[in-house]
């Protein structure tokens, strides 16, 4: 009786506060009604369009700058764009691993918003102090040398500024809803839709004001206009701070799995318990509130880890509780959560490698193209990379206004379909994708076969709008479910780096690409011709999207078993004994 009374006391006390180990900028617990949800994560969003602004206004537009301006050849150029690429989208999982470590998610977003700004101003005095320009004075063949070391060292400062901005800032605005809160749960299903709504935002403002300022006035002009804004809306983040729930940093995520690991190999020779309750877990009784997690056959030789010996006390070995020899039910099984998702990690590459040549050969495409509309106005090479946000955009929209509704009401699942249906979805579109971009590249060869002297400029360069569009709509349901595949699934001490997993896979998709390049020039270099000559007309890029529509489609089949495998986390029950842990009139947060 006592203990129903309890639980309808913390049930009446759960709308006012908010106990999920979060705190309010003053350390104690945060009041639901004036911290976290939408009113928070609004400012949040706010420096996301800002940073993605910066980031798409320049990187859509490195391959006209590397091949135009720095004169690098089209092959080198790729390379180069997607080893920056690579490492701007892997960088997050060293910032995510400190965020979740050692130094919070909202300094690790303060800290790199700076260095971003640093790499921004570096950028902007390349192209306007003398000394540091690209030539000395008017135009020349041969860029200067220290223009191009400044050059790269501030495009790489700002990958470096990325990989503490974006996973941090992703986890920060999800940390922002409660999940044991059925209203917040819900508003947080919709957080990722949105906030990849901002994000494409941001995104379609810098291929389109940005680019055309680089392309009809100045690239200094546009670099400005990246630093003033970017400068802004760090402010309006720090004006935000009252309102965000904050998480303190738990230590290395990664020590418990090591610990997993070492006690599952020490007791590799211990039987099975015949019954798998018998596998020791932290008592419901405990002062942390933490979510235990249900126990799965998958795996099993990582129950070892959590098997008491009987050749010891069981008493004393709990009472020792030596976590690199006993470790609990729940940290064996998210250990297993962290192995399932390397399949599917693996498994989403090649549709990473297919993103890649949006960024690349799709805009290096539209330089070739006629790109004149309304009469005189044209259209910068860049900006066609609008497009794809543009399908983005539909397909998030779509999803979460329409298809989700509906779905639920169809499945009565609450996500309307599986995060990994989601995913595989999405994927189809990629195959789509490069088959289009096969077809529409032919045409175009044919028509510079026809008449070598003006080339494809006789071409709209709105027949690449199919190939942008499909993708983008692919995006709005693979890399939206990928964000919220790692942010969920992940261990709740790993959210960053949950979010730095899902970049990753961009990351490492660069890097495949360059790779698949190198081979597919020197293969094809030995059977007579190349497919990637020294531009686009001696090249046949059709063979190398036919080449990645057949990658593509094998690799949907793999993903499709690997899915089907795949076990969701399963949260048996979270415990938290609130009159241990907050104490006093104010409830002050616990130490």
């Amino acid at each position: 009786m006592e203990q129903t009374k309890r639980q309808k006391s913390l049930d009446i006390d759960g709308e006012k506060w908010v106990y999920d180990s979060s705190v309010d900028h003053k350390g104690k617990v945060p009041v639901r009604a004036s911290t976290g949800a939408w009113k928070a994560s609004l400012f949040i969003i706010a420096i996301e369009f800002s940073e993605r602004f910066s980031y798409f206004g320049l990187a859509t537009s490195l391959i006209i700058y590397l091949t135009k301006v720095i004169h690098q050849d089209l092959k080198t150029a790729v390379k180069s764009v997607n080893h920056w690429s690579g490492v701007t989208t892997m960088m997050p999982l060293l910032g995510g691993f400190l965020a979740d470590a050692y130094l919070g998610q909202f300094s690790t977003v303060l800290a790199s918003s700076i260095v971003y700004l640093l790499g921004l101003l570096l950028l902007t005095m390349s192209r306007l102090v003398p000394g540091l320009k690209p030539c000395y004075s008017g135009l020349c063949h041969e860029t200067s040398k220290v223009h191009e070391v400044v050059f790269f060292i501030a495009i790489y400062l700002i990958s470096i500024a990325t990989g503490g901005h974006k996973p941090s800032l992703e986890s920060f605005g999800a940390n922002q809803f409660d999940d044991d809160h059925p209203e917040e749960k819900k508003k947080k299903m919709s957080f990722f839709n949105w906030w990849n709504s901002g994000l494409c935002c941001g995104l379609l403002l810098g291929v389109t004001v940005i680019v055309y300022i680089q392309d009809q006035v100045s690239w200094a002009a546009a670099d400005i206009i990246l630093t003033a804004v970017m400068a802004s809306t760090v402010v309006i983040f720090c004006m935000g701070r009252p309102f965000y729930r904050y998480r303190k940093a738990m230590g290395s995520p990664l020590t418990p799995m090591l610990q997993v690991i070492v006690a599952a190999i020490a007791k590799r020779n211990v039987p099975y318990p015949s019954d798998p309750g018998q596998l020791y877990e932290v008592p419901e009784s405990n002062k942390t509130r933490m979510r235990f997690l249900s126990h799965t056959d998958k795996l099993k030789f990582l129950d070892k880890a959590a098997i008491i010996d009987d050749k010891q006390n069981k008493e004393e070995e709990k009472q020792n509780n030596n976590p690199w020899r006993l470790a609990t039910v729940t940290r064996v099984e998210e250990m297993k959560l962290i192995l399932n998702m390397i399949p599917i990690w693996l498994t989403t590459l090649p549709f990473g490698i297919c993103v890649a040549q949006t960024a690349t050969f799709f805009i290096k495409q539209s330089t070739t193209m006629n790109r004149k509309i309304l009469h005189n106005f044209i259209i910068p090479p860049a900006s066609v990379y609008a497009l794809a946000a543009i399908g983005t955009i539909i397909s998030i929209t779509f999803y979460d206004r329409l298809l989700v509704p509906f779905l639920r009401k169809v499945t009565g699942n609450e996500r309307g379909l599986k995060i990994l249906q989601r995913i595989g979805f999405g994927m189809v579109f990629s195959t789509i994708t490069m088959v289009i971009a096969a077809l529409i590249e032919r045409k175009r060869l044919n028509i510079v076969e026809k008449n070598p002297h003006e080339g494809s400029i006789s071409m709209s360069v709105l027949w690449l709008a199919p190939q942008f569009l499909i993708i983008g709509i692919g995006d709005g349901f693979t890399l939206v479910g990928l964000q919220e595949f790692f942010y969920d699934q992940v261990p709740d001490s790993m959210r960053s780096l949950g979010i730095a997993l899902y970049l990753s896979v961009i990351g490492a998709a660069n890097f495949l690409s360059s790779l698949l390049i190198t081979l597919v020039d020197h293969i094809t270099e030995k059977g007579g011709k190349s497919w990637f000559g020294k531009d686009l007309n001696s090249s046949r890029l059709d063979y190398f999207y036919w080449l990645l529509a057949v990658i593509t489609t094998a690799n949907l089949g793999v993903y499709v078993f690997v899915a089907r495998q795949y076990s969701y986390k399963n949260v048996q029950r979270t415990t938290m004994a609130v009159a241990d842990c907050y104490k006093g009139n104010g409830i002050e947060a616990m130490a």
